[in-house]
């Protein structure tokens, strides 16, 4: 008896930006995504906690190349905090772990926030996703289990208070990549001795994303359902809505080369661009429609040299082609 072959999906490049709802984890959303778009590869771009809604980009294909920059921007969050009671996983879904009367004044609630302004250090919460030994440290926490963790440098550009109302508290946070919105509200919560934990969290920005581009899974299946009903193929609707590839990587400074380097750096070799910076990552395009092939760093002869390549249908001609 022969076996079923596995069917794997479509190919499909490009970013969703998902407004991941509330309730499930961002693997269980990436999953229903990946499902309607039927995409042979995906990958979400930092995690929100089951509790927290908002922007979850999806990247499909050879956009999952470049997730990493996505990783590393900065990001925008609302969050609602109660005042008097500490959870162990610093949200409403931990258990209690102290309650304690709030004597809080709007002066003294400004002059604590004050204090996470700016560069500071953090102590990444025991229920996060870093690892230790291979394993996440919320899986060492639910076992009861604590490992000693280093504070890291992180960035809080702006923090605003948009309301105050005895034991609640919402906030706007504008924060550097590797910061723990939760580690930050129980952290505030002890500065103003009386303890806090996350009741709500939505993110809404990720990088520079506008938030108005983001589709909720209600709408994703809403389009795939009509497609289905009216006899359309599912991508002719779903694929409008995919952003580029490279609008991950927006943020790098852009070097446009002509089609005979940009053989040379499709087969891995570094080139000589003139006008290209002196350092750091670039965006790498060829030509006057300056289609995207990848990301390249400027190396220490000042060349681009590629480190993520797009590789979609057919390679380019080689070099020595291109030159005759």
């Amino acid at each position: 008896m022969s076996r079923r072959r596995r069917f794997k999906g479509r190919d499909v490049h490009g970013i969703i930006l998902l407004d991941k709802p509330g309730g499930i984890t961002s693997n269980d959303a990436l999953q229903q995504v990946k499902r309607i778009y039927n995409a042979a590869k995906a990958g979400h771009t930092g995690a929100l906690d089951p509790l927290a809604t908002g922007m979850l980009p999806i990247c499909f294909g050879e956009a999952t190349k470049f997730s990493q920059f996505l990783l590393d921007a900065d990001k925008r969050y609302q969050v609602t905090a109660r005042l008097g009671v500490r959870t162990d996983t610093s949200d409403s879904e931990g258990s209690v772990v102290s309650v304690r009367p709030v004597d809080v004044n709007e002066d003294q609630l400004a002059q604590a926030l004050d204090k996470f302004r700016g560069d500071i250090m953090q102590v990444p919460s025991m229920f996060s996703a870093l690892k230790h030994q291979g394993r996440p440290l919320y899986e060492y926490a639910r076992e009861g289990i604590e490992i000693e963790r280093e504070a890291r440098p992180i960035t809080i550009y702006s923090l605003e208070l948009k309301a105050f109302s005895g034991e609640e508290i919402s906030l706007e946070v504008h924060c550097s990549k590797g910061t723990y919105i939760r580690s930050l509200i129980d952290d505030l919560g002890e500065l103003l001795g009386c303890g806090a934990h996350v009741i709500q969290l939505r993110r809404t920005q990720v990088a520079s994303y506008p938030n108005d581009k983001m589709l909720n899974l209600e709408k994703l299946n809403e389009i795939l359902d009509e497609c289905r009903e009216q006899g359309i193929p599912p991508r002719e609707r779903l694929d409008q809505y995919l952003l580029p590839m490279d609008s991950a990587v927006y943020s790098l400074p852009e070097v446009n080369m002509p089609p005979v380097l940009a053989a040379y750096v499709t087969q891995g070799q570094a080139v000589m661009v003139p006008h290209a910076p002196i350092e750091g990552f670039v965006r790498m395009t060829v030509g006057p429609e300056a289609e995207f092939i990848g990301v390249g760093e400027i190396d220490d002869d000042g060349k681009v040299a590629p480190r993520r390549l797009v590789r979609i249908g057919g390679d380019m001609p080689d070099a020595e082609e291109q030159a005759e």
